[in-house]
């Protein structure tokens, strides 16, 4: 049994709860680790529970389903946020103490590699957007960007396309290559979602976003591109690949192609979009943002 350096600095309750909930474990083992004495629990174990201790165990309940729900990647701040919504309105600071004293913790942040091409020597745009990430309507600005992703076959790659307004993804494709027709096809979609082209297209300098295949689909869209070795030019997509990274992509293991792209499917377009809750939106998720301002 491993102790927690958060749980040793718990209150004796806290601790007795944890054995309690924990009757696999020898309860003399789990005191003596724990550094409360063994008659202090069953002392504890034989009072009337309190009204608060009953509200507690219910609320952890909610608490364990909502971080299960959110694919076990919220904080303090969201998932307050979601027992609120289930109509169980509550301090984030006690919020804050479950998680600690029950090990309810989210998944953590792994560095990934940068797929950027930019040593093409063909001609590149203006950074137009110039890190204004905020607009007031759809589809005035879409960004985009291309990532890495392993599977047991190879490496596969990843582009999308998010609407500035809502950091909504309207359009993603993935393919074993990184050629042009991977940005083309996953615009295409956009457009197909949207039912128009952006007024305002930005990416980074890859050899994709500059090729005559992309611009003759753009055909009429105003283009922007990040400056040289600038990634907070592009900081919306970047940030969107560090949450699929971290949140899901980091802790699958794909066979292939075919169950890579079932598996973005489900978190993309089942949770991301329309559940997972976006702090820009003010904490809710793009779908609901762009339903609630329609």
């Amino acid at each position: 049994m491993k102790k927690s350096g958060s749980l040793l600095r718990s209150a004796p309750s806290i601790k007795y709860q944890f054995i309690l909930e924990h009757d696999e474990f020898d309860i003399s083992l789990q005191c003596r680790v724990l550094q409360v004495s063994k008659s202090g629990f069953y002392d504890w174990r034989s009072r009337p529970k309190s009204h608060r201790h009953v509200e507690n165990k219910q609320l952890l309940a909610q608490l364990k389903q909502c971080f299960v729900d959110s694919r076990q990647t919220y904080g303090v701040r969201r998932l307050t946020n979601d027992l609120s919504d289930l109509g169980k309105p509550v301090n984030h600071k006690r919020v804050a103490r479950l998680k600690q004293a029950h090990g309810i913790y989210p998944k953590q942040h792994k560095a990934f590699v940068v797929t950027t091409d930019s040593g093409h020597g063909q001609a590149v745009a203006d950074n137009v957007l110039d890190c204004q990430f905020t607009v007031d309507r759809p589809n005035a600005v879409w960004v985009s960007d291309i990532t890495y992703i392993a599977t047991k076959g190879g490496w596969v790659y990843l582009a999308v396309i998010i609407d500035l307004y809502s950091r909504q993804v309207i359009g993603w494709q993935l393919a074993e290559h990184m050629k042009a027709e991977l940005v083309c096809q996953a615009v295409e979609m956009a457009r197909h979602n949207r039912g128009c082209l952006p007024e305002l297209f930005h990416s980074d300098r890859g050899s994709q976003y500059v090729s005559e295949e992309l611009e003759d689909v753009l055909s009429g869209t105003t283009i922007s591109m990040s400056r040289k070795g600038n990634c907070w030019d592009n900081a919306v997509a970047e940030s969107f690949f560090g949450t699929l990274k971290t949140e899901h992509v980091n802790h699958e293991r794909y066979k292939n192609i075919e169950e890579a792209r079932m598996s973005l499917f489900q978190f993309i377009e089942g949770f991301y979009n329309r559940k997972r809750r976006h702090s820009h939106l003010g904490n809710i998720s793009p779908s609901q943002f762009e339903e609630q301002v329609a």
